[in-house]
């Protein structure tokens, strides 16, 4: 068997397996950003992270598909509601489940799944654990 080491299926903290899904963390916050890495990572996710709406445009195309989307909506340079309207627009991103992580709950697009911030991260494990 061949492969890059920590590419298997590893299980995180509470037992579950998991396949080495892919999540994309986009916030601008830094200590949001590695919090949400190291809760993901712990439980078996492979992580990847943006700083705005512009650079997760740029990384998903570098990445295996996402299982899922944490965009944050208020960032600089691109913000999430632009970001979540790129992802829509795209064929190839359109069905990957975005949640949306915002203190300003009217500012998030309609129909999509809300954490306000603060996440409560047992909350946000759980709610991606159930996206596929």
């Amino acid at each position: 068997m061949s492969g890059a080491a920590g590419e298997s299926a590893c299980p995180g903290k509470n037992g579950k397996a998991s396949e080495r899904k892919t999540v994309l963390v986009v916030d601008d916050e830094p200590d949001i950003r590695e919090s949400l890495r190291d809760a993901l990572e712990d439980e078996g996710y492979r992580v990847a992270v943006a700083r705005n709406g512009k650079e997760a445009l740029d990384t998903l195309p570098t990445l295996e598909k996402p299982v899922a989307i944490i965009l944050d909506i208020i960032m600089p340079v691109m913000s999430g509601a632009e970001c979540y309207a790129a992802i829509q627009a795209d064929p190839r991103l359109a069905d990957t489940p975005v949640l949306i992580s915002t203190s300003d709950a009217s500012r998030a697009p309609s129909g999509v799944l809300l954490m306000k911030k603060p996440i409560d991260l047992e909350r946000l494990l759980d709610a991606v654990a159930k996206l596929f």
